[in-house]
């Protein structure tokens, strides 16, 4: 099976050589725009084409306001802090996730609570979210406590892992429920929807990326989505330093963040914008190009949820344990093609071990069967 694999991914790819897991794509206007902005010389902070990147963002998102970040981590330390999120709360979130999530979290003094994902999604469960909340959470004076550790649960993050929606309808009823705001992290989801509406717009606030290895990359860079006026205000006020606006004068209000993305990277992301419609169809191509394989060899794959529409972003397989996955991880590594293991969960690392958590039974059953596989656009030979 492991041989009639790689040469599968060879025959998509039309290569003999190494095959990354997801590289990007720069078949577009990516040259053009990068030069005119040093041709411009505004390559920093300042510059038209952040103004136009954060504008196709939210038009193409239906967010009505986007603030364009220099990474996806500082986004997500904003909106938390956006949120409300203070020292010593605490932030309910899934543990199957990159560590930027809970590192966002600790950056503002909080405190990560895991809480199981689905298997059909490998998202924040609903069902598991529930559970926790009734179990240790009550509401005092129009906030959520922790009955158990004595702590403000200050927000909930669920995420869109590998690109697959969570169930965001149940999330934001139970969090309404308990006066708990919802910050997204759609990292990893540009392009996927839940019931027809964007990742990251449904919640409070939401978050992406544009990394590297993303569905669209700027280098990279992060993106704060809202719908509230007030809070995108505030939000490119804290990511600018909290600067007073002058004309000359350099007066800042609180405590703020040198994190709006450079022009030359925004310049980038447009460019790369123009392509995405285009990126999200081959991507959706390659993944049902894995699923007839999958079913014509019995092995499971991740598909996107009942009401989403996902970008398959990372394809993933579900092998049948970790002795087959190690195996298909050396084999085909060790064969030029790159496929990786799920992340090492967060309540498994050591500065995250203490975190409170309820029952973690699909986390720690999704570490030892999931594997992706090259997932990239760039160089794809069957669309």
């Amino acid at each position: 099976m492991f041989d009639c694999f790689v040469r599968f991914v060879r025959d998509a790819y039309q290569t003999n050589d190494f095959i990354p897991l997801h590289e990007p794509l720069f078949n577009g206007r990516e040259k053009e725009y990068m030069l005119d902005t040093i041709d411009s010389t505004f390559v920093s902070s300042v510059g038209a084409y952040v103004s136009r990147f954060e504008e196709d963002v939210a038009s193409y998102t239906g967010a009505k306001y986007a603030v364009a970040t220099v990474n996806g981590t500082a986004a997500l330390h904003a909106a938390l802090l956006l949120a409300g999120v203070e020292r010593g709360d605490e932030v309910i979130t899934q543990s199957l996730t990159f560590v930027a999530t809970c590192n966002a979290i600790a950056y503002c003094g909080g405190e990560p609570v895991f809480v199981d994902v689905d298997r059909n999604h490998l998202g924040l469960s609903a069902e598991h979210l529930q559970a926790y909340l009734d179990e240790h959470a009550e509401v005092r004076e129009g906030q959520a406590w922790n009955r158990t550790t004595s702590r403000r649960i200050a927000a909930c993050v669920p995420m869109h892992t590998f690109g697959h929606s969570v169930d965001m309808d149940s999330i934001i009823s139970i969090c309404e429920k308990y006066t708990i705001p919802v910050v997204e992290d759609a990292a990893e989801s540009l392009g996927s929807k839940w019931r027809n509406h964007h990742t990251g717009t449904l919640g409070n606030i939401g978050v992406l990326s544009f990394n590297g290895n993303k569905i669209i990359t700027t280098g990279g860079g992060g993106m704060i989505l809202t719908n509230c006026e007030e809070t995108a205000k505030r939000a490119k006020h804290l990511t600018t330093t909290a600067k007073v606006t002058h004309k000359w004068e350099f007066v800042h209000d609180e405590i703020g963040y040198n994190y709006r993305m450079p022009n030359i990277n925004a310049a980038l992301g447009v460019a790369q914008m123009e392509e995405l419609p285009r990126f999200v169809a081959a991507k959706r191509v390659l993944a049902q190009h894995y699923k007839s394989w999958c079913e014509k060899h019995e092995v499971k794959m991740l598909h996107e949820p009942d009401n989403a529409y996902s970008n398959y972003w990372l394809n993933t397989l579900f092998l049948e344990d970790s002795d087959q996955r190690d195996a298909f991880l050396e084999y085909t590594n060790n064969n030029a093609v790159m496929t990786r293991p799920a992340w090492q969960a967060m309540h498994c690392l050591s500065m995250y071990a203490k975190c409170h958590h309820g029952s973690l039974e699909n986390t720690e059953w999704a570490m030892g069967c999931i594997v992706n596989i090259p997932s990239s656009v760039a160089k794809l030979a069957i669309v």
